[in-house]
């Protein structure tokens, strides 16, 4: 659903997934300093919202997903993966527990496939799994807000920053984003979701299996690397663009973008086996690699809080 707020003047539609809202409103460094500081939000309005039900829902949620949801406490906010039977990646959920339902944000035209898959599921509990088209996703650079969506125009004359700005701040926190930082064959180790969105310790869950395998017997295949890039290069790679080492492809960029004080910035996914202090090419562009993922995560190696973020 397209949003009110590209109304506004100078509103510049972002990319697919997000073209319903605005990439920026005319000055891109502007809102993101304005948005580092606190000062406006963001119209994420084209995020899919559900709405979970009922009084099982709760313990129904943690036994189905990667974190631990049964002592969840209304208004906390947190964040759980949907795996398939192998551990990989199917769904990332930002949720919150209103004290009568969980609300759960997801990516652009992933909602119904979630639900589809959460009604089979349902069994005899005590559960309601909908959409909840009815509201939308206003976000800071740490928080996330449900407004219904009916009223997202009365914000039409409110400081407001466009979603280049808080795209440059997620990669700066190295923060992965479901269909950018991960592909099919995405596991929750290769991208620092482990610990954010994975619980180690809870009960069994669709893909636990492989979770545990790896947290205590081996490492994950790839991993997350923040990158700095040339700022001489007047393009940003793309994103699936190659990462390149020694002439050989070991990876791809997942997002990038153009910080107000680092420059042009990207994440990308990349061997395990790739030296952490490498020289790469990411898209063509000379890149510097900051470690987020250790290439020893795994075998009970925890990832450094310091570089596990928090995701929204």
């Amino acid at each position: 659903m397209r949003s009110p707020l590209l109304d506004l003047p100078g509103a510049v539609p972002a990319d697919a997934p997000d073209s319903d809202v605005a990439a920026h409103y005319g000055d891109l460094f502007a809102e993101q300093r304005a948005l580092a500081k606190g000062e406006v939000v963001v119209d994420r309005s084209n995020r899919e919202v559900i709405r979970i039900s009922g009084a099982d829902r709760l313990k129904w949620l943690n036994d189905l997903t990667s974190q631990k949801l049964d002592t969840l406490r209304p208004g906390e906010w947190t964040q759980t993966l949907d795996l398939d039977l192998q551990g990989r990646v199917l769904h990332h959920l930002t949720l919150v527990d209103d004290g009568e339902s969980v609300l759960a944000h997801v990516e652009p035209g992933t909602a119904q496939s979630l639900v589809d898959y959460l009604d089979r599921m349902r069994f005899m509990l005590r559960v309601e799994v909908s959409r909840a088209d009815d509201l939308a996703v206003l976000s800071t650079a740490a928080e996330d807000f449900l407004v219904p969506r009916a009223e997202l125009a009365e914000h039409l004359g409110k400081p407001l920053a466009g979603l280049w700005a808080y795209e440059a701040l997620r990669i700066e926190a190295h923060r992965p984003r479901l269909g950018f930082e991960t592909d099919h064959k995405t596991i929750p180790h290769e991208v620092a979701w482990i610990g954010g969105a994975v619980h180690l310790s809870k009960g069994c869950y669709r893909g636990q299996e492989t979770v545990a395998r790896v947290h205590n017997l081996g490492h994950p295949p790839r991993r997350l690397v923040f990158l700095h890039l040339d700022g001489s290069v007047d393009t940003l790679p793309e994103h699936g663009a190659p990462v390149i080492f020694e002439s050989q492809e070991v990876g791809v960029v997942g997002s990038a973008a153009r910080h107000h004080e680092l420059g042009p910035i990207a994440l990308a996914v990349i061997k395990r086996t790739v030296p952490v202090d490498a020289p790469l090419l990411a898209g063509g562009v000379a890149a510097a690699q900051e470690v987020v993922v250790p290439p020893d995560a795994g075998r009970n190696v925890a990832i450094d809080p310091a570089l596990r973020r928090r995701v929204r």
